[in-house]
């Protein structure tokens, strides 16, 4: 279907401004997924705050200029579906990743992060990384050690004290 100008400049517009905004990028070959799977793609993106999209080649290169994600203009060739992580870097590819294990039509060309293009191989690295809550949760466990260590250290010392003292009492029974 034949996109008019004015489309073609809203979706442009549309995807610069996400891509302006996003954390990080993975390029996906969608060749061969149905409409249901595509459908189910889409839902599972929504859910965990992703934005997936279906661009033509020519108009995503021109969204990409000037943000980050310009690293990805040699991989937009063929049939192709960008998802932009907006809350948490590494969602976009959790999800592909995820999807991908039960649809092997669903092919990572490239993935993005701070400007920096990564081979479809290094998907791994980019799923593992943690969440803002399990990020989170490591600083607390990481700060809160210090603390606990001079808690338990302080509450030995009346211990030692008693411990002491009784010592010295049966040694003087004795």
């Amino acid at each position: 279907m034949a996109l008019r100008l004015e489309d073609k400049k809203a979706i442009v517009a549309e995807v610069n401004d996400v891509a302006s905004g996003a954390l990080s990028a993975v390029i996906a070959d969608y060749r061969g997924l149905s409409v249901s799977q595509m459908t189910e793609l889409r839902k599972q993106a929504r859910e965990q705050g992703v934005y997936l999209r279906v661009v033509r080649n020519t108009l995503a290169r021109i969204a990409v200029e000037g943000t980050e994600f310009e690293c990805l203009k040699e991989t937009l060739v063929g049939p192709t579906i960008l998802a932009l992580s907006m809350e948490d870097p590494g969602a976009a590819a959790r999800m592909i990743k995820d999807y991908a294990k039960d649809n092997d039509k669903l092919e990572v060309k490239a993935l993005a992060i701070g400007g920096v293009l990564y081979g479809a191989n290094e998907i791994d690295r980019l799923a593992k990384l943690p969440t803002r809550d399990q990020a989170l949760g490591m600083l607390a466990s990481v700060l809160q050690a210090p603390v606990t260590k001079l808690a338990r250290s302080l509450n030995d010392v009346p211990g030692k004290i008693a411990r002491v003292v009784a010592a010295v009492k049966d040694q003087k029974a004795a």
